[in-house]
């Protein structure tokens, strides 16, 4: 059975565009809900409120990167609090923000981490991507997600529910 798509006024829409060596920007996780494509090279993916997502921006002129970013963010819903972020419309709450080419790869491998011990990157807890961008931002080496914070993760969930 298909999940009913949220209203649209609900829903965060992320802007993706693609001109190769210029400007490049994907989501690399995430579960959209919804797409739509404008032309060749523009479309906008739509996602459910608590929806997490990791979006990552590059572009580049004649003398190389202008700019590497990912951002991983909660769709919020209707009347809940956001920070704007370029692209995403109306905003999200941001997880985890970087720039910066070194960090950008620092982050993407931590999420093939968090990948690699079989967890989806959506299930994984907040936090560790607020670590992160934390110890990114502070020069530390951030913490591996593992197995077992993830199931402390999990449990606390339940005692919370």
């Amino acid at each position: 059975m298909i999940a009913p798509v949220p209203h649209p006024d609900t829903l965060t829409h992320v802007e993706l565009i693609w001109r190769e060596k210029q400007i490049e920007q994907w989501i690399r996780f995430g579960h959209d809900v919804a797409e739509q494509i404008l032309d060749r090279r523009r479309r906008v993916l739509s996602f459910a409120p608590d929806s997490v997502f990791a979006f990552v921006r590059w572009a580049a002129n004649d003398f190389g990167t202008v700019i590497s970013r990912i951002d991983i963010l909660r769709a919020v819903g209707h009347g809940e609090a956001f920070s704007t972020v370029p692209y995403v419309r109306p905003g999200g709450e941001i997880y985890l923000r970087q720039s910066g080419w070194p960090k950008v790869e620092r982050v993407l491998q931590a999420i093939d981490v968090v990948e690699q011990i079989g967890v989806d990157p959506v299930d994984a807890c907040p936090d560790h991507w607020r670590h992160i961008h934390n110890r990114l931002a502070s020069g530390e080496t951030p913490r591996p997600y593992t197995r077992e914070r993830h199931r402390a993760w999990l449990q606390r969930q339940r005692i919370d529910a």
